[in-house]
């Protein structure tokens, strides 16, 4: 299945059907009198989180959603039929933006969450809604209310509690894979990753969400590279995992790109909490380890973990450091006795 985060969609409400002017002309009745009935309803349009989807590729073969219109009234006082409402299923996580492209109109994060996107037309009114007492036999019915039609844009932004940011080959795919059963390709060159990757990781009996998004370079914020369409990814995250190639001559400065792309491209992502970790490290000596990790903690100005994704050493204690934040910024549950 291809990955799909962004699709636009074309979407249109139907319209009220129109009102009936009709006489009830029946053999031995006199006067008889208006019945014209009232047009039915035009079908909305909704959108709706459901379970199940983590693409929104259904919207790359289908972009048009068009709801039926209602049917006009018929004499003897019949209403006509409304129409059919039109239900978008789409992830969680999913955010509805208008055509402009930065007006956010729902973000649905909750499964059953649904917003209503374009109302359907209201039936007009036959002509007996029109009698009165000085107007007997009315001859006049209304048209039914156009519908809605615009058109709107779906962007997906994985939900997941961690996620994984680094340059590319920076083992970002190797530490997912060893403390978790995703899967994502693995191999030594860059932009391995072209799509982003969840994995649902395991520390001390306690479970919580990653994602790994394809590598950052210079630059990804102005649109360089794949950082760009996927660092929305991780903008839902509570906590990032900075990787750093331990075995970079550049180390330093391969921090530093990284900071400044995550502040450049939104400021709210700059400020999230953050561990950085020194990968790769199973490929260097003791000598080597020791000064990089100075040089890093220097320069972020807190403390470096020493990891390897493929020995696994110092995994366990960065998983336990990111399930420490993750809880901490979980809402706190309401302690006390049950009370009506």
């Amino acid at each position: 299945m291809k990955f799909l985060d962004l699709a636009k969609v074309y979407i249109r409400s139907g319209g009220g059907g129109a009102g009936c002017a009709s006489f009830r002309r029946e053999k031995f009745i006199e006067f008889g009198g208006p019945d014209g009935g009232d047009g039915g309803n035009g079908g909305s349009v909704y959108a709706e989180a459901v379970e199940g989807l983590n693409t929104l590729i259904d919207f790359r073969y289908q972009q048009h959603f068009f709801a039926k219109s209602g049917q006009p009234g018929m004499g003897n006082q019949k209403t006509g039929k409304s129409g059919d409402d039109i239900v978008l299923r789409v992830p969680v996580g999913t955010e509805i933006i208008d055509e402009d492209e930065e007006t956010v109109i729902a973000d649905l994060t909750e499964v059953g969450q649904r917003v209503l996107l374009a109302q359907g037309g209201n039936g007009g009114w036959g002509n007996l809604r029109f009698k009165t007492s000085t107007n007997r036999a009315p001859a006049r019915a209304n048209p039914g209310q156009e519908g809605v039609e615009r058109t709107i844009w779906l962007r997906l932004k994985l939900i997941a509690d961690a996620g994984l940011v680094g340059l590319p080959n920076a083992g970002k795919s190797t530490f997912l894979a060893a403390v978790s059963n995703a899967r994502p390709k693995i191999a030594d060159y860059p932009f391995t990753t072209l799509i982003p990757n969840l994995g649902v990781v395991g520390v001390d009996g306690k479970e919580f969400v990653m994602a790994d998004i394809p590598g950052l370079i210079e630059g990804a914020s102005e649109g360089r590279g794949l950082g760009t369409q996927f660092l929305a990814h991780v903008e839902r995250c509570k906590v990032l995992l900075h990787l750093v190639d331990g075995t970079s001559s550049t180390i330093t400065k391969d921090y530093r790109t990284i900071v400044t792309e995550l502040e450049a491209y939104d400021e709210e992502l700059g400020d999230k909490p953050r561990i950085l970790a020194m990968n790769k490290v199973d490929a260097m000596d003791a000598k080597q380890v020791s000064d990089r990790r100075r040089a890093l903690e220097k320069a972020s100005g807190g403390p470096v973990h020493v990891i390897s994704g493929v020995s696994g050493k110092g995994i366990q204690d960065v998983l336990r450091a990111i399930y420490g934040i993750i809880q901490e910024q979980e809402p706190e549950e309401e302690s006390g006795p049950w009370q009506p």
